[in-house]
Protein backbone atom coordinates (compact mmCIF):
# COMPACT_ATOMS: atom_id res chain seq x y z
CA UNK A 1 0.00 0.00 0.00
CA UNK A 2 1.29 3.34 -0.80
CA UNK A 3 2.61 5.57 2.12
CA UNK A 4 0.05 8.60 2.39
CA UNK A 5 1.86 12.17 1.88
CA UNK A 6 1.44 13.60 5.50
CA UNK A 7 2.73 10.39 7.21
CA UNK A 8 5.33 10.78 4.40
CA UNK A 9 6.47 13.65 5.36
CA UNK A 10 5.87 13.35 8.90
CA UNK A 11 9.20 10.32 8.65
CA UNK A 12 11.38 12.19 6.40
CA UNK A 13 11.54 15.55 8.92
CA UNK A 14 12.66 12.74 11.40
CA UNK A 15 15.28 11.31 8.75
CA UNK A 16 16.11 15.26 8.72
CA UNK A 17 17.02 15.47 11.73
CA UNK A 18 19.30 12.56 12.07
CA UNK A 19 20.79 13.54 8.58
CA UNK A 20 21.90 16.96 9.75
CA UNK A 21 22.92 14.86 12.98
CA UNK A 22 25.20 12.58 10.42
CA UNK A 23 26.56 15.81 8.94
CA UNK A 24 27.73 17.25 12.17
CA UNK A 25 29.63 14.17 13.21
CA UNK A 26 30.83 14.28 9.80
CA UNK A 27 32.55 17.17 9.66
CA UNK A 28 33.61 16.89 13.45
CA UNK A 29 35.04 13.34 13.34
CA UNK A 30 37.05 14.19 9.01
CA UNK A 31 34.57 10.75 7.81
CA UNK A 32 34.37 10.98 4.13
CA UNK A 33 31.43 9.81 3.06
CA UNK A 34 30.28 8.40 -0.98
CA UNK A 35 26.87 7.22 -2.24
CA UNK A 36 26.40 5.39 -4.75
CA UNK A 37 22.64 5.44 -6.31
CA UNK A 38 22.20 3.52 -9.25
CA UNK A 39 19.15 1.45 -11.12
CA UNK A 40 16.76 1.80 -13.92
CA UNK A 41 15.58 4.62 -15.67
CA UNK A 42 12.89 6.44 -13.66
CA UNK A 43 13.20 4.32 -10.82
CA UNK A 44 13.16 7.13 -8.39
CA UNK A 45 17.25 8.22 -7.84
CA UNK A 46 16.89 12.09 -8.52
CA UNK A 47 14.29 12.13 -5.58
CA UNK A 48 16.19 9.94 -3.23
CA UNK A 49 18.89 12.35 -4.05
CA UNK A 50 17.33 15.83 -3.18
CA UNK A 51 15.30 14.05 -0.26
CA UNK A 52 18.86 13.64 1.54
CA UNK A 53 20.49 16.51 -0.37
CA UNK A 54 17.73 19.65 0.71
CA UNK A 55 18.42 18.35 4.24
CA UNK A 56 21.97 18.97 4.48
CA UNK A 57 24.53 22.06 3.76
CA UNK A 58 24.71 22.25 0.08
CA UNK A 59 28.77 23.02 0.71
CA UNK A 60 29.10 20.08 2.67
CA UNK A 61 27.01 17.66 0.84
CA UNK A 62 27.68 17.22 -2.91
CA UNK A 63 25.78 15.97 -5.93
CA UNK A 64 27.66 14.35 -8.86
CA UNK A 65 26.14 14.00 -11.78
CA UNK A 66 28.25 13.39 -14.52
CA UNK A 67 27.45 14.47 -17.61
CA UNK A 68 28.85 11.72 -21.34
CA UNK A 69 32.28 12.12 -21.24
CA UNK A 70 34.22 14.17 -23.11
CA UNK A 71 36.35 13.38 -26.17
CA UNK A 72 39.50 13.86 -23.97
CA UNK A 73 37.89 12.14 -20.88
CA UNK A 74 37.21 8.55 -23.64
CA UNK A 75 41.55 8.95 -23.96
CA UNK A 76 41.56 8.80 -19.76
CA UNK A 77 41.44 6.00 -17.20
CA UNK A 78 38.12 4.96 -16.56
CA UNK A 79 37.70 5.97 -13.27
CA UNK A 80 39.64 9.40 -13.57
CA UNK A 81 36.88 12.00 -13.58
CA UNK A 82 35.11 10.24 -11.32
CA UNK A 83 38.32 10.45 -8.79
CA UNK A 84 37.67 14.30 -8.62
CA UNK A 85 34.32 13.76 -7.06
CA UNK A 86 35.41 12.20 -4.26
CA UNK A 87 35.18 14.20 -0.65
CA UNK A 88 37.41 15.39 1.62
CA UNK A 89 37.84 15.27 5.15
CA UNK A 90 34.53 16.28 6.57
CA UNK A 91 32.25 15.91 3.50
CA UNK A 92 30.10 13.74 1.81
CA UNK A 93 29.23 12.47 -2.29
CA UNK A 94 25.70 11.41 -3.12
CA UNK A 95 26.87 10.19 -6.94
CA UNK A 96 23.58 10.53 -9.28
CA UNK A 97 24.81 7.09 -11.40
CA UNK A 98 28.59 6.04 -11.02
CA UNK A 99 31.04 4.39 -12.42
CA UNK A 100 28.75 1.68 -12.98
CA UNK A 101 27.73 3.23 -16.03
CA UNK A 102 30.05 0.86 -17.57
CA UNK A 103 28.71 -1.87 -16.75
CA UNK A 104 25.28 -0.91 -16.83
CA UNK A 105 23.71 1.14 -19.45
CA UNK A 106 27.19 1.40 -22.09
CA UNK A 107 26.95 -2.04 -22.33
CA UNK A 108 23.27 -2.41 -22.39
CA UNK A 109 23.22 0.13 -25.03
CA UNK A 110 26.48 -1.90 -26.85
CA UNK A 111 28.63 1.97 -25.94
CA UNK A 112 31.16 -0.37 -24.34
CA UNK A 113 32.99 -3.54 -25.91
CA UNK A 114 32.69 -6.87 -23.88
CA UNK A 115 36.71 -6.16 -23.06
CA UNK A 116 35.99 -2.76 -21.36
CA UNK A 117 33.30 -4.62 -19.72
CA UNK A 118 35.74 -7.22 -18.34
CA UNK A 119 37.98 -5.19 -17.72
CA UNK A 120 36.00 -2.87 -15.85
CA UNK A 121 34.89 -5.71 -13.79
CA UNK A 122 38.40 -6.80 -12.86
CA UNK A 123 39.24 -3.21 -11.80
CA UNK A 124 36.06 -2.41 -9.63
CA UNK A 125 36.94 -4.44 -6.13
CA UNK A 126 40.70 -3.49 -6.28
CA UNK A 127 39.55 0.22 -7.24
CA UNK A 128 36.17 0.62 -4.50
CA UNK A 129 39.02 -1.64 -1.94
CA UNK A 130 41.16 1.33 -2.11
CA UNK A 131 38.62 3.95 -0.83
CA UNK A 132 37.51 2.18 1.44
CA UNK A 133 41.15 1.36 2.86
CA UNK A 134 41.59 4.95 2.73
CA UNK A 135 38.82 5.63 5.22
CA UNK A 136 36.26 6.42 2.62
CA UNK A 137 32.57 4.96 4.29
CA UNK A 138 31.12 3.81 0.76
CA UNK A 139 27.21 2.81 0.53
CA UNK A 140 25.59 0.81 -2.89
CA UNK A 141 22.66 1.20 -3.51
CA UNK A 142 20.20 -0.17 -6.27
CA UNK A 143 17.11 1.66 -6.78
CA UNK A 144 14.55 -0.96 -8.30
CA UNK A 145 10.84 -0.86 -10.10
CA UNK A 146 8.47 -2.94 -11.74
CA UNK A 147 8.53 -2.27 -15.20
CA UNK A 148 4.73 -1.36 -15.11
CA UNK A 149 5.90 1.37 -12.66
CA UNK A 150 8.87 2.36 -15.25
CA UNK A 151 5.56 2.21 -17.80
CA UNK A 152 3.83 4.73 -15.47
CA UNK A 153 6.77 7.22 -15.17
CA UNK A 154 7.74 7.59 -18.48
CA UNK A 155 4.14 8.57 -19.44
CA UNK A 156 3.45 10.88 -16.97
CA UNK A 157 7.48 12.88 -18.12
CA UNK A 158 5.47 12.83 -21.60
CA UNK A 159 2.55 14.13 -20.83
CA UNK A 160 3.96 16.71 -18.39
CA UNK A 161 5.75 19.69 -19.77
CA UNK A 162 7.26 20.05 -16.67
CA UNK A 163 9.42 16.95 -16.93
CA UNK A 164 9.41 15.97 -20.62
CA UNK A 165 13.07 17.39 -20.21
CA UNK A 166 13.69 14.23 -18.28
CA UNK A 167 13.58 11.98 -21.61
CA UNK A 168 16.11 11.35 -23.58
CA UNK A 169 16.28 8.47 -26.88
CA UNK A 170 18.37 6.74 -24.38
CA UNK A 171 15.15 6.07 -22.12
CA UNK A 172 12.91 5.10 -25.81
CA UNK A 173 15.62 2.55 -25.96
CA UNK A 174 15.60 1.36 -22.73
CA UNK A 175 12.00 0.27 -22.97
CA UNK A 176 12.42 -2.61 -25.34
CA UNK A 177 15.78 -3.32 -22.81
CA UNK A 178 14.29 -3.90 -19.39
CA UNK A 179 15.51 -7.71 -19.58
CA UNK A 180 18.62 -6.62 -20.83
CA UNK A 181 19.35 -4.22 -17.79
CA UNK A 182 18.03 -6.96 -15.26
CA UNK A 183 21.00 -9.14 -16.48
CA UNK A 184 23.49 -6.55 -16.65
CA UNK A 185 22.32 -5.80 -12.89
CA UNK A 186 22.78 -9.48 -11.98
CA UNK A 187 26.48 -9.71 -13.13
CA UNK A 188 27.30 -6.12 -11.43
CA UNK A 189 25.85 -7.80 -8.37
CA UNK A 190 27.77 -11.18 -9.10
CA UNK A 191 30.97 -9.07 -9.93
CA UNK A 192 31.19 -6.29 -7.53
CA UNK A 193 28.52 -7.10 -4.27
CA UNK A 194 32.12 -7.67 -2.03
CA UNK A 195 32.50 -7.79 1.69
CA UNK A 196 34.04 -4.20 2.24
CA UNK A 197 31.72 -2.38 -1.19
CA UNK A 198 28.51 -4.59 -0.92
CA UNK A 199 25.17 -3.90 -2.77
CA UNK A 200 22.09 -2.90 -0.82
CA UNK A 201 18.97 -3.34 -2.98
CA UNK A 202 16.08 -1.02 -2.19
CA UNK A 203 12.18 -1.34 -3.32
CA UNK A 204 11.31 2.04 -4.94
CA UNK A 205 7.84 0.98 -6.55
CA UNK A 206 6.58 3.48 -4.20
CA UNK A 207 9.08 5.90 -4.45
CA UNK A 208 8.19 7.98 -1.17
CA UNK A 209 8.64 4.49 1.05
CA UNK A 210 11.65 4.06 -1.41
CA UNK A 211 13.38 7.12 -0.10
CA UNK A 212 12.70 6.81 3.72
CA UNK A 213 13.65 2.98 3.32
CA UNK A 214 17.01 3.96 2.01
CA UNK A 215 17.67 7.01 4.38
CA UNK A 216 17.19 4.96 7.62
CA UNK A 217 19.31 2.00 6.34
CA UNK A 218 21.87 4.64 5.14
CA UNK A 219 21.73 5.95 8.68
CA UNK A 220 21.49 2.71 10.70
CA UNK A 221 24.65 1.66 9.27
CA UNK A 222 26.59 4.53 10.40
CA UNK A 223 27.95 4.43 14.37
CA UNK A 224 26.74 6.51 16.58
CA UNK A 225 26.90 9.84 15.30
CA UNK A 226 25.68 12.20 18.11
CA UNK A 227 27.51 15.36 18.50
CA UNK A 228 25.81 18.17 20.26
CA UNK A 229 25.66 21.53 17.91
CA UNK A 230 28.51 24.18 18.73
CA UNK A 231 27.05 26.54 21.17
CA UNK A 232 26.52 29.81 19.20
CA UNK A 233 26.84 33.28 21.18
CA UNK A 234 23.31 35.05 20.23
CA UNK A 235 23.53 38.38 21.80
CA UNK A 236 20.02 40.69 22.21
CA UNK A 237 19.33 43.22 19.59
CA UNK A 238 19.51 45.96 21.54
CA UNK A 239 16.90 48.16 19.36
CA UNK A 240 13.77 47.25 17.83
CA UNK A 241 13.68 45.63 14.04
CA UNK A 242 14.60 48.44 11.31
CA UNK A 243 12.28 48.23 8.21
CA UNK A 244 14.17 48.53 4.45
CA UNK A 245 15.25 51.65 3.60
CA UNK A 246 15.31 52.48 -0.35
CA UNK A 247 17.61 54.99 -1.94
CA UNK A 248 18.76 54.47 -5.54
CA UNK A 249 16.46 51.88 -6.44
CA UNK A 250 13.26 49.98 -4.94
CA UNK A 251 12.02 46.73 -5.32
CA UNK A 252 10.16 45.64 -8.14
CA UNK A 253 5.83 44.97 -8.03
CA UNK A 254 4.82 42.28 -6.77
CA UNK A 255 3.73 39.18 -8.20
CA UNK A 256 -0.12 39.46 -8.77
CA UNK A 257 -2.47 36.94 -6.98
CA UNK A 258 -5.90 36.82 -7.52
CA UNK A 259 -8.14 35.94 -4.82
Amino acid sequence: MAIKKKEYESALDDLCLELVGMARWARAKGERIVVLFEGRDTAGKGGAIKAIHNCLDPRQCRVAALPKPSDEQQGQWYFQRYIQYLPTAGDITLFDRSWYNRAGVERVMGWASKEEVAAFFRAVPVFEKMLVDDGIRLFKYWLSCDQAHQEERFRERLDDPLKRWKLSSTDVAARSKYADYTKAREAIFAETHTGWAPWTMVDFNDQKRGRLTLIRDLLDRLPDTYVPPEPIDWPELGHEPLSEGFERLKPIPDFPISD
